[in-house]
């Protein structure tokens, strides 16, 4: 196998979790809609908790991003 080959199939392997945090994302925002809506006066309370995991979740894909980014683009 080709050394460029095998740069390529990797950064394609390490963006992977990009996906896993747009649907991490979206259950974390769609999950702290349905609470808000059903019992509004807890939605303050709970709101540092949902901005935590989103940042996690965010974090996630863009340790991937930045994986791939060295393996393509580093020496």
């Amino acid at each position: 196998m080709d050394a460029e080959a095998a740069k390529l199939i990797g950064a394609g392997l390490a963006v992977i979790p990009l996906a896993g945090a747009g649907v991490g994302i979206g259950l974390i925002f769609g999950n702290f809609l349905s609470g808000a809506f059903r019992n509004p006066s807890a939605s303050a309370a709970n709101q540092p908790t949902m901005l935590l995991g989103f940042a996690l979740a965010e974090f996630t894909g863009l340790l991937g991003f930045a994986t791939a980014m060295i393996i393509l683009y580093a020496s």
